[in-house]
């Protein structure tokens, strides 16, 4: 071995503190000719198996290490000052032994010491000594500690103990240097101890980063990591640029007096001893009942009983004369498909699967039809694992399973969002709670998202960051290198501005690098032994993963399965619900057809807000022009809507050929039955695999190694594939050239090809939500504003489909509404759940005070039945606000009528505290068994009906219609925007929701709901404001020219037309304003005139004069006209007058006061 072996380093996986990737370090030490090298995060094992993976591919040995905390007492002792708690220690596994001790320390770390840090203690460490090699650490080790307060004796015992605890030969005394005053008096202080008790001396170089040049990419990743800026002067650092993987040479002349602790470098590493290589699954066991004897048997078993329930659905469509294949060929495939999963030893392994899936039926927690290459399996299908018949659709088995295949097959789940965790509760007791996790994911620095952090604690202004960051495309896989070369602009900035250089040079050195550890989204790892047998864990917010990512728990052998939430299923289950209350049907979702014209015709329509996969701007575009008719082409296009496709243009390549304007054209009659369902497109996988198979000979397995190769473009196979495809293609018939031409057109889309088992289990999906949408408009519109109740930008746009639907969306209502939003013969009732500042414990006292008492009468009679705790005044006001009180004030305000609705909210809302007061009075003398005299609160009349409100102002439609968008968060009754609405649309101004496309111009009108005031660096004011119309919301941007001009037009509840360039990253649009006018000026400028609709015959005097009030108030130079609506006559009679007299100036303002005094919708432009 060389002279040197590093012992102490720290990759990307000691999160926000280490910055060697563990690539680029490897490398590194093959370059540096290093024979071998430990990792050792900061209390974690993340990194162990990739960095020994990648280790052993470079003939490096792989040690595997921890620095670890000791906390000072017992680590289940939480308290004491952060940072103060434990010291650090670094620990090497020398062996296997010392390896699976390794994983139970680190995961005691989490699981039962952690306090700020993963803390483990030498009681533990002493259980757990077998096979552990122990340095001394840093100076935050225990040992240092010591010395650097000057105290030896302590220090001593400290060495002593764990020279105890883990063996005299163990144990190593570690001195570093990196130019620290500090390391100085440790180091002189270690030989001592080193004699005195026998102990072998080690040194270490702290490795944090790679070379030394990268010490300032690293004191920046430090920052983002505390959240400081690196002119902070009193943050965390390390000194100096020294924590680098030093040469053996260099280590050299820094330790050229201690021989010993070079040469124990290269001992250590000579006895570590470590190999995981190989991968031996570990499936748990499955109990089988008696009397089968075998997984395997009970398998088979229950696969076909399960094709016996499938079997009348099959001969259902045999006399229809609709089964595409006969049922004698649905048997040989299941006999086909039993005895291949049973000879691969799979048999337990689906077992495990139909097991949790049926406990889920049976409770009633939706579970999807399928997701993956598990919908090509007809074994999968019978024990109801998926509901898509393979056969029906043309799905491949060899997709998902084959003997060329060495991982185990991959069955993942959609389930129920809301009962997703019942089902993983079921799996943790069937199997163990020491055997089931879920799984660790590791979030990295993306391009964008590292210029941002980097700007940030360089100093930089949000603005300067921006005009940066959005220089950068927001594509798949985009780096920062790949878009200085595709964005000249980016590139003449890095050149021009020095800040943008460091800026671009820093993000790219950090760019990728692991930020943060949560919880993957569904992965969940069943083992047949306690987990830490196997892999170490992680802990957060008592939630215990693994803490290997998916593949390496995969790499390792445990069975990993992914349980998804999927709120579609939810939507779903709620959607059927409704139907089943409202209309008495109950629907099954299996069984409805796959013809439904009202489906199809709203997929055609690209009204699909709300369906599965095909809600995307983008989406419903390609819909309108698609004018999908079958089950078939939803398949299709659920494939074909990718960037790889869509680049490409594919997709249009379909339509085209769909719709007969460009010709189908098949090279050999043989491809048209592969290729016929998607107009002569390769949009599948799985018409790779037939076409190589059908063509050129080739096993279904053989064809799965070459989808592989070409999806990959794994060049060194794609050549022995392409010879063997030509030479089979050749031997069947086809012509050396058409074969050649076959090839490369398979090699041409299969880049872009998409798994169809699991595109036709989606799209199964997607056409059972559009079937519910289509035929069931208010039910399924019910579930879906409930699902979506907390994302008010979703419930706005969601409330305009329901519009576009006919589908009247009522306003909350304390004796009608409730928790969520339900179905009326009039429509779908807002939910009292939706209701900011409204819990589910408000909700429910307010339903149990329904269930007990019959129908609330008064606001004081709500508060004599609930609970006030729950009940209190934010919950009471929020209800006012929300309208969901107007049922009780009298016909005026519950018809509609906005002049007697505004003055009864605001008499309730100003009596809230009163009858407050008045409930919590009667409630105690309720407790007390005492009564009032009659009977009755003096606040109520003797009907009971009515409460004496505060005689107070009434609030303007425009207080109203705050109040309403502050308790809803949205406009439900009326928008400030929509007495404008003719006028914006004659001026071309567009809507919210319709900026789908990019553009250098657009005009949108709203009302500013937010602004964020922000300063450039050079100190220019500037804005990002928020702008609203009845169905959208849209972030603008208000750089400091623009700001100047306009800034004092832009305050909050504002109503303007802001006019700039619109950009749009996946799906969310923003404006850089260019030009900002208030919705004032474009009326003033159309010169409309102010139109007031009065019913003949005319309003009184009264009404009169207050008009010329209204009018001397607002004057200006724009028209007024009255139109009079003559209702004796059928049809009524519209008799419209020009008032040339009056001349008013045209404004949000002046429409609000005419309606005070005309009614609302009295007014108009026009």
């Amino acid at each position: 071995m060389a002279d040197f072996v590093h012992l102490h380093l720290h990759t990307e996986y000691s999160l926000l503190d280490g910055a060697c990737r563990i690539g680029e370090m490897l490398d590194e030490a093959v370059r540096l000719e290093m024979p071998a090298v430990a990792v050792t995060e900061h209390g974690n094992l993340f990194s162990a198996v990739k960095f020994h993976d990648e280790a052993r591919k470079r003939g490096i040995k792989p040690i595997i290490g921890c620095e670890v905390y000791v906390a000072n007492g017992d680590r289940r002792n939480h308290s004491g000052t952060p940072g103060e708690t434990a010291n650090h220690l670094v620990l090497l596994a020398s062996d296997l032994a010392g390896y699976h001790n390794l994983i139970k320390l680190v995961s005691a770390g989490y699981t039962e010491g952690f306090y700020y840090k993963p803390r483990i203690d030498k009681e533990l460490l002493a259980d757990h000594a077998e096979g552990i090699i122990g340095l001394s650490s840093c100076l935050k080790g225990e040992v240092a500690t010591h010395l650097c307060r000057d105290q030896a004796s302590r220090a001593r015992e400290a060495a002593a103990t764990f020279r105890d605890i883990l063996g005299a030969n163990n144990f190593f005394l570690e001195m570093q240097y990196q130019g620290i005053d500090d390391q100085q008096v440790v180091n002189r202080g270690l030989p001592p101890i080193a004699a005195d008790l026998g102990l072998p001396l080690v040194c270490t170089n702290d490795v944090h980063y790679l070379r030394q040049g990268d010490h300032r990419p690293h004191d920046v990743l430090l920052c983002i990591g505390t959240g400081k800026n690196v002119a902070d002067e009193k943050r965390l650092r390390y000194h100096g640029d020294q924590f680098y993987l030093k040469t053996p040479e260099e280590m050299a002349a820094v330790f050229g007096d201690f021989p010993e602790a070079l040469r124990n470098t290269v001992a250590i590493a000579e006895r570590c001893d470590v190999d995981l290589s190989g991968t031996v699954h570990r499936l748990p066991n499955f109990d089988v009942p008696a009397p089968f004897e075998s997984p395997e048997d009970y398998f088979a078993s229950v696969a076909r009983d399960g094709f016996d329930e499938r079997r009348p659905r099959l001969q259902a469509l045999r006399e229809r004369g609709a089964l595409r294949y006969d049922v004698e060929q649905y048997e040989r495939r299941l006999a086909y498909e039993i005895e291949m999963i049973r000879k691969m030893g799979y048999a337990g392994y689906f077992l495990i699967v139909w097991d949790f899936i049926r406990y889920a039926r049976e409770r009633g927690i939706p579970v999807g039809p399928g997701r993956g290459s598990a919908a090509g399996s007809l074994v999968a299908y019978c024990m109801r694992i998926t509901d898509v018949d393979p056969l029906e659709l043309d799905l491949i088995f060899e997709r998902f399973l084959n003997p060329e295949r060495v991982s185990l097959p991959d069955i993942d789940i959609d389930f129920c969002e809301r009962r997703r965790g019942e089902v993983i509760e079921y799996v943790t007791r069937k199997y163990g709670r020491e055997n089931v996790a879920q799984i660790i994911t590791f979030g990295t620095m993306k391009a964008r998202a590292v210029v941002r952090d980097v700007g940030r604690t360089l100093g930089m202004s949000y603005a300067e960051v921006d005009r940066v960051a959005k220089q950068i495309p927001q594509t798949l896989d985009m780096t920062l290198a790949k878009a200085l070369e595709e964005n000249p602009t980016l590139g003449e900035m890095q050149r021009t501005t020095p800040q943008v250089k460091e800026l671009l040079d820093v993000a790219q050195r950090l760019e990728g690098v692991t930020r943060h550890a949560s919880v993957h989204a569904a992965g969940v790892v069943i083992a047949p032994a306690p987990i830490t047998e196997f892999a170490p864990l992680y802990k957060k917010d008592d939630i215990v993963t693994t803490q290997w990512a998916m593949n390496e728990v995969e790499r390792i052998g445990l069975l990993k399965m992914d349980f998804l939430g999927l709120s579609t299923l939810t939507l779903l289950h709620d959607a059927v619900d409704h139907i089943r209350r409202s209309t008495g049907e109950t629907i099954r979702l299996d069984a409805i057809p796959l013809d439904d014209e009202k489906a199809y015709r709203l997929f055609g329509s690209g009204q699909t807000l709300g369906i599965f996969q095909f809600e995307s701007s983008g989406m419903r575009e390609t819909l309108r022009k698609a004018k999908p008719q079958r089950f078939e082409d939803l398949i299709a296009l659920n494939a074909l809507y990718r960037p790889g496709p869509l680049g490409a243009g594919v997709i249009d390549t379909f339509i085209d050929r769909k719709d007969g304007r460009e010709e189908i054209a098949y090279d050999t009659p043989k491809l048209e039955p592969i290729l016929h369902g998607t107009y002569g497109v390769i949009a599948y996988q799985e018409q790779v695999m037939r076409i190589a198979s059908d063509l050129a000979g080739f096993t279904m397995g053989e064809a799965d190694v070459l989808r592989k190769a070409m999806g990959k473009k794994i060049a060194s196979v794609m050549e022995a594939q392409r010879e063997k495809f030509l030479t089979g293609a050749v031997e069947r018939g086809l012509a050396a050239e058409v074969a050649r031409k076959i090839w490369d057109l398979m090699e041409y889309f299969a880049g872009y090809g998409f798994n169809k088992s699991h595109s036709a289990a989606y799209a199964l999906l997607a056409y059972q939500t559009a079937y519910l949408k289509a035929n069931y408009p208010a039910c399924f519109m019910a579930a879906l504003l409930t699902i979506e109740r907390q994302n008010t930008d979703k419930v706005a746009l969601y409330l305009g489909e329901c519009r576009d639907l006919g589908v009247p969306v009522l306003p909350p209502d304390v004796n009608e509404s409730e928790w969520a939003f339900t179905v009326t013969p009039a429509g779908v009732r807002f939910g009292l759940g939706a209701i900011k500042n409204v819990g589910d414990g408000a909700v429910e006292s307010i339903l149990a005070a329904r269930r007990g008492s019959g129908r609330l009468t008064s606001l004081n009679r709500l508060c004599e039945d609930v609970d006030l705790r729950l009940v209190n005044k934010r919950v009471l006001e929020s209800l006012v606000k929300a309208g969901a009180f107007d049922g009780l004030c009298g016909d005026d305000a519950a018809s509609g009528n906005g002049a007697g609705r505004r003055r009864r909210s605001a008499q309730l809302l100003a009596a809230v505290d009163g009858a407050i007061e008045h409930g919590s009075r009667r409630q105690r003398n309720r407790d007390c068994g005492q009564h009032e005299l009659f009977g009755e609160s003096e606040a109520v009349q003797a009907d009971g009906t009515a409460m004496r409100l505060p005689d107070v102002p009434p609030w303007t439609e425009g207080e109203q219609l705050a109040c309403e968008k502050e308790a809803l968060g949205l406009y439900l009754s009326g928008h400030p925007i929509d007495r404008f609405r003719r006028e914006l649309d004659r001026a071309g101004v567009r809507s919210i929701e319709s900026l789908d496309q990019p553009a250098a111009s657009a005009t949108v009108a709203g009302i500013v709901s937010q602004r964020r005031d922000l300063k450039t660096k050079k100190g220019d004011p500037m804005a990002v404001i928020t702008l609203e119309d009845r169905a959208g919301r849209l972030e603008a941007v208000v750089f400091p020219e623009a700001f100047r001009k306009y800034g004092r037009l832009l305050g909050v509840d504002a109503l303007v037309t802001v006019n700039g360039k619109l950009e749009i990253d996946e799906d969310t649009a923003r404006l850089i304003a260019s030009e900002v006018r208030p919705v004032d000026a474009l009326l003033s400028a159309a010169g409309r005139p102010l139109a007031i609709r009065l019913a003949a015959p005319p309003a009184d005097r009264t009404t009169l004069e207050a008009l010329r009030d209204v009018f001397g108030r607002h004057p200006g130079n724009g028209r007024v006209a009255l139109e009079i609506e003559l209702r004796g006559q059928s049809p009524p009679l519209r008799v419209r007058a020009r008032l040339n007299r009056v001349r008013v100036q045209p404004s949000d303002r002046l429409a609000e006061d005419v309606e005070k005094v005309c009614g609302k919708g009295a007014v108009s432009w026009g």
